[in-house]
Formats: structure tokens, C-alpha cells, sequence
């Protein structure tokens, strides 16, 4: 079992991306927003791995290739050597990444997050904004 889980590049990656909700399909996601979660980071998705006793692997040094700012990605490991599984709740890397959104906005560290955000949006969003100008942009010049 050690030389198993010491061939991490046989896993499978994750990157958050596949799981946010505020990225489209072309900008990498991989599950419907409905199902997808607000920004999950790495250990957020290492925590929700290691509650569904899934084998895992945080790799902070690596990037997205679309969104090369976009750092880090986990690797899983959802088989064993002889095929079976884990986790018999979790066959699939498509099951994985659903499961794994609906347990990041539990996450104990999110609540916490999500709190002073939710403040600082409501306050700085106040109408002190200048003008808007309506009517015709220029005309032809008289001669």
C-alpha cells in the first residue's frame, strides 16, 4: 500500500477552480453553479478529502494552466491498488467534486470568512457615486 500512495502523479488533480461557482465553463469549472461552491481553497478541499476518507495530497507550489494566478491543486486517490474503492460514496472524480462542494460551505473556517465580507460589501455599497450624463454623446459641427 506504501508504494501506492507514494505514485502521486497516478492521482487525479482537483484544482478549485473545477468547483467555483463564480467561474465559468470556459474559465475551467466543471460542475454546474447551482451545485458549485463560492471560491474553495486547497485546504478547504483537503479537509472536506480527509472527512470523506479519501486519500489526498496538497501541492501549493502548483497552478492552473488557464489562470496561471490561481495556485495550488490536490491530488486524490479514490481507488485502491486492487480497484476497489475508498469511499464506495465516492466513484467517480464527477461524485468527488459534487460532494466536496456541498461540503466546503460547512467548512468550520468558512463561516468565519464569509462574515466580515458580507459587512464590508453591505457598507461600501452605498448610491455616493458621481452622476451618470444622459443625452447625445457630439453631433456634426455646424460650418
Amino acid at each position: 500500500m506504501d508504494g501506492e500512495l507514494d505514485n502521486k502523479k497516478k492521482w487525479m488533480v482537483l484544482y478549485p477552480v473545477y468547483m467555483n461557482s463564480k467561474k465559468t465553463i470556459a474559465e475551467g469549472r466543471r460542475i454546474c453553479t447551482s451545485k458549485a461552491c463560492e471560491n474553495p481553497t486547497c485546504a478547504e478541499i483537503g479537509d472536506c478529502c480527509s472527512h470523506l476518507k479519501v486519500p489526498f495530497a496538497i501541492e501549493l507550489d502548483k497552478a492552473y494552466p488557464r489562470d496561471f494566478m490561481q495556485r495550488g491543486r490536490v491530488r486524490v486517490l479514490l481507488k485502491k491498488e486492487h480497484g476497489t474503492l475508498y469511499n464506495s460514496s465516492v466513484p467517480s472524480k464527477k461524485q468527488l467534486m459534487l460532494r466536496i462542494a456541498e461540503l466546503v460551505p460547512r467548512h468550520p473556517g468558512r463561516a468565519k470568512k464569509q462574515e466580515p465580507a458580507a459587512s464590508t460589501t453591505s457598507s461600501s455599497s452605498s448610491g455616493a457615486g458621481p452622476p451618470s450624463k444622459s443625452g447625445k454623446g457630439g453631433g456634426k459641427k455646424k460650418r
